[in-house]
This record gives C-alpha cells, structure tokens and sequence, in this order.
C-alpha cells in the first residue's frame, strides 16, 4: 500500500534563487527611484509637494521612485534642482562597487572573540563591512580540540547558523540541548544563551554564520 501523503506543506518563499536580475536598463530605473524617494524623505516632501515644486505630475514622480520608468535627463536636473542635490546623485547606488571575498583554504584571519576559552579556535573567513543589503554577515570557521571549558554562555544580537563539518557536539540553546553531528545544521536567535556543553566527539569543526543588521 501507498503512504498517504503528509498535510504538511514545505513554506514557500518569496525569493527564487534560480531566477535572472532584472536587465542593467531596468536595475537603474529601480536605482533611480530609490535615491528620489530618499532624498524626499529627507527633504520631508510628499509626492503631491514635490510634483508642485518641480511641475511634474504625480503619476510620473510615483513611477519614476518604483523604477517603472526611465526618466529623461531633464526630468533628473529639474529633480536635481528642487531637491538641492548633484545630477549626478540619483546615481550612486547604481555605480556603487559591490564586493566579494574569497579566502583560500587555511588563509582566514585567526581572531580572539569575546569569551574565546583555551582550545577553541576562531577563524574568521571573510568580512564585508557596510553595504548596501543593510546586512553584516561574519563567518566562521570554529575548531574545538580539548575537553576544557565547555560553555554555553554565548549570547549576542542577531541570527546564527551552525553547520556540523566534523566530529559531534552537545549544543545548548536557551533551554535545549542538540546533539549535532557532522552534516547538522542549527539555526537560532543568537539572542539566547548559547554554546557547547557536551564534546562527544573531538576535534570538532563547524561553520559559524552570524548575520545582524548593520546598524545593530
């Protein structure tokens, strides 16, 4: 006989990570219009004002700040003026350099972190500092080779992904204890008291990913 299929659904997300970018053309009207709004949010202007200000209707200023239109080059000066800002601002987040870090095996950045005990070691294998997701990521590559100090007292902001590469671990999460073994994954609160308690099988590496934003 069949089994009966579970009730259960998988969540659906709201990202394809197979999917292609927009073309460049429309990535720069979507540029665009992020920058017009933020400069009238600052300028504390609502769409009716600015249309007023610069004779503009508020259709199109409404389309040009959703990136559903290309804007003329003297539509960008005559914003330009009533916003008080360089032509040239509207832009910047589409020209701005976007970086990657590539780290060879065995040449991450050894790193002393706060509540590092004796046996445990931090290998830091990349770092994006501000950027424009609003996202700090810091990954780690985490080796623990002795039976001392055993701790769960970890606690910062932020969410933490733990993936098991090797040996297997008694790991504490607020109230819970996980028995993680190489192919597991943990992903938590990293507001929440955290930390191996149990180290039962040695030496034991997993990665470490914690993201926060970058204002945190």
């Amino acid at each position: 006989m069949s089994k009966a299929k579970s009730d259960t659904q998988p969540p659906r997300l709201s990202q394809d990570p197979h999917c292609l970018r927009e073309t460049r053309e429309k990535v720069l009207e979507v540029a665009i219009g992020r920058e017009l709004r933020g400069f009238r949010h600052q300028k504390g202007l609502t769409v009716a004002e600015l249309a007023g200000l610069t004779g503009l209707s508020i259709g199109m200023l409404s389309k040009i700040e959703n990136g559903n239109t290309s804007p003329s080059l003297t539509t960008l000066q005559i914003l330009a003026n009533a916003l008080s800002v360089p032509l040239t601002a509207f832009f910047r987040r589409f020209e701005e350099h976007r970086e990657a870090v590539h780290t060879r095996a065995g040449e991450g950045v050894e790193i002393e972190r706060a509540g590092t005990r004796a046996g445990h070691h931090y290998t830091l294998l990349g770092h994006i500092g501000a950027n424009a997701s609003g996202v700090m990521v810091e990954p780690y590559l985490i080796t623990l080779s002795t039976e001392s100090d055993i701790f769960p007292i970890f606690q910062h902001g932020g969410i933490e992904t733990i993936y098991m590469l090797e040996g297997e671990l008694l790991y504490r999460h607020s109230d819970q204890l996980y028995h993680l073994r190489p192919g597991d994954t943990l992903f938590f609160d990293a507001d929440a008291p955290h930390g191996p308690e149990g180290l039962e099988k040695l030496p034991a590496r997993y990665l470490s990913i914690i993201t926060y934003p970058q204002n945190g």
